[in-house]
């Protein structure tokens, strides 16, 4: 008989407080259940395993990463949207690093998968910001490209010490924003900002 208030949701969100603590590679079903008071064979009951375990905490993290991008870029546009998004992602990044790196690890190829749905959110973010730019459709599909792997990319850069001071750190932030609005402007007729 399942242990009453635990449920598959429960078990993400301890799992994804777990592999913040220890990082996502850390992750065990005996950590989880250490966290919950329970024995790990509890924990199948509500979930599958350790894979299914890690794809929840994705779906978790896209979601958390899209409810945050939405909040952040509400009465912004152009550069001002692009640096909500950067320090968006960065903090999301700094405050949860399993749960970021569960972004990374774990892939969702079909389009009803709840993973791919919660990237659908991220990714109207990212093409909201660069609606502000007024570029057109083709360059807009590889501008998503360069936008995911920029914002994934630095708050992956970040924590590995390739930076050594927080100063170092905002000022590679500010010149990499620099120089993407610089490259949309470019591709579209929206004036240089100040």
């Amino acid at each position: 008989m399942p242990r009453a208030g635990l449920d598959a949701g429960t078990i993400t969100r301890a799992a994804a407080e777990v592999v913040d603590e220890v990082g996502y590679a850390g992750l065990t079903m005996g950590l989880v259940a250490d966290r919950l008071g329970v024995r790990a064979p509890s924990l199948y009951k509500h979930v599958t395993g350790q894979a299914d375990l890690g794809r929840r905490i994705a779906v978790l993290a896209v979601t958390e990463i899209g409810d945050a991008l939405r909040d952040a870029l509400q009465g912004r546009s152009g550069r001002q949207a692009l640096e909500a998004a950067a320090s968006t992602t960065r903090r999301y990044a700094r405050d949860f690093p399993g749960r970021f790196a569960a972004t990374l690890y774990v892939t969702a190829a079909d389009p009803q998968d709840p993973l791919h749905l919660a990237w659908l959110r991220v990714v109207e973010s990212h093409s909201a910001i660069l609606r502000g730019y007024g570029i057109d459709e083709e360059d807009t599909r590889h501008a998503l490209l360069l936008l995911r792997a920029f914002l994934d990319g630095f708050s992956l850069v970040e924590p590995a010490g390739d930076m050594h001071t927080e100063d170092e750190i905002d000022l590679g932030l500010r010149w990499s924003i620099t120089f993407i609005d610089r490259g949309l402007r470019e591709l579209s007729d929206v004036p240089s900002s100040p």
